[in-house]
């Protein structure tokens, strides 16, 4: 018999989870930051929610109706792939622009690459930062400082007290104020075991780290830049995506990392305040790389055709 075991192509062992399994629990754990959403912005607040979400289950449905596809929407993904877009946009967002953003997630950006687990980089993400690109309305309402529905506080001397900011009751994106709603969805996904703690931790680590520096070592300033903009909805439900993400757990901190310093040289050093969504997005073409630097050895010998 060879020195080296002879192994075929995995998976060899199933979890007994599934898609639709995982896709429940994540948005599950967004309840929490969507009913926070509506309590701080009020019921208008609901309605880029119920836009996204059926816009992006209907737009892959059709998608797959059309190209004579198997018919996917029951596995969640696109009702989560909407309510993650909703919840990145300001309440004031134009209603028509939901539907073009969904549209662009899950047509351009997840259905035309295949679909689920094809696609090259976060849908949620990519539509957000299309839809900042595209829409200038959007861009204002998102980035200033003194609007009370659209505004994500970024400049040091204007941020709310660190109470305030991890209960949410300040201006931001419908889903990403309300620091305590999202840490309740981050411990649920962690308890279920559909996350793990090396991308959140990483990430907002580092931009706690960096912003204290920054800062001047002051600890309160860096912990409100954590709890400002996109910082904890795109760390635990966006940059851990399964398909855009590192399969490693090397992987996974290289990822975090990555996303952290990006996030804060473009809050400090580029036109926008905020740049997470950016951050995710670049890292997210990396994320192949960072997966064959980052790959466990091979101990054995394969057999047959994969």
């Amino acid at each position: 018999m060879s020195a080296l075991t002879k192994v075929m192509v995995s998976p060899h062992i199933h979890s007994g989870r599934s898609t639709a399994g995982i896709m429940r629990d994540v948005l599950i754990a967004l309840l929490p930051a969507t009913v926070a959403g509506a309590v701080i912005f009020g019921w208008r607040a609901l309605l880029p929610v119920f836009f996204c979400v059926v816009s992006s289950v209907l737009f892959e449905a059709l998608f797959n109706l059309i190209t004579k596809k198997k018919q996917t929407v029951g596995d969640l993904s696109a009702a989560v792939t909407g309510l993650l877009l909703a919840l990145n946009l300001p309440v004031t967002v134009p209603l028509w622009q939901c539907i073009v953003g969904s549209l662009f997630a899950i047509i351009v950006v997840k259905c035309l690459f295949g679909g689920i687990g094809n696609n090259l980089v976060n849908p949620a993400i990519t539509a957000r930062v299309f839809m900042l690109v595209a829409f200038e309305s959007l861009a204002v309402a998102a980035f200033p400082l003194d609007a009370v529905a659209g505004a994500t506080p970024l400049s040091a001397d204007k941020m709310p007290s660190l109470m305030t900011m991890f209960l949410g009751n300040y201006g931001g994106a419908i889903g990403e104020t309300c620091t305590a709603a999202l840490l309740l969805g981050g411990l649920y996904l962690l308890v279920r075991r559909v996350i793990t703690w090396h991308i959140p931790t990483v990430f907002i680590g580092t931009v706690f780290a960096f912003s204290f520096f920054m800062e001047g070592f002051d600890a309160v300033a860096a912990l409100s830049f954590v709890m400002a903009g996109g910082v904890c909805i795109g760390a635990i439900f966006m940059a851990t995506d399964y398909v855009t993400s590192p399969s490693t757990g090397r992987g996974k901190v290289l990822f975090g990392l990555g996303c952290g310093l990006l996030t804060c040289l473009m809050r400090y050093y580029s036109v926008y305040p905020e740049g997470v969504s950016f951050a995710i997005l670049l890292m997210n073409i990396l994320t192949p790389y960072i997966d064959r630097w980052t790959k466990h050895k091979v101990f054995a010998k394969g057999e047959g055709k994969a």
